[in-house]
């Protein structure tokens, strides 16, 4: 079983894949360090827009990581909360 991780509540979009509950097939993380460095912390609104152009990306590459395509994942798991919008 292939579970598809999706992590974005602040300033990181990360993308993971999980094997049967125990082996980490693959792991992304785009991070926002740099840009939010510029205001001296985390700016919500840019965080949450930076996620809409990185998750695609993040979730493409680590199927690509694990050469699973998405009819290979069985489930999908993502942040619920709390975090940003």
């Amino acid at each position: 079983m292939y579970i598809l991780g999706i992590e974005s509540s602040c300033d990181e979009t990360a993308a993971s894949i999980v094997k049967d509950g125990r082996q980490i097939v693959s792991n992304i993380v785009y991070s926002q360090v740099e840009e939010h460095g510029l205001y001296g912390g985390v700016v919500p609104e840019i965080a949450s827009r930076s996620h809409t152009t990185a998750i695609l990306t993040a979730t493409q590459n680590a199927l690509n990581s694990a050469s699973l395509t998405m009819d290979d994942i069985d489930a999908i798991a993502v942040t619920n909360a709390p975090g940003l919008i």
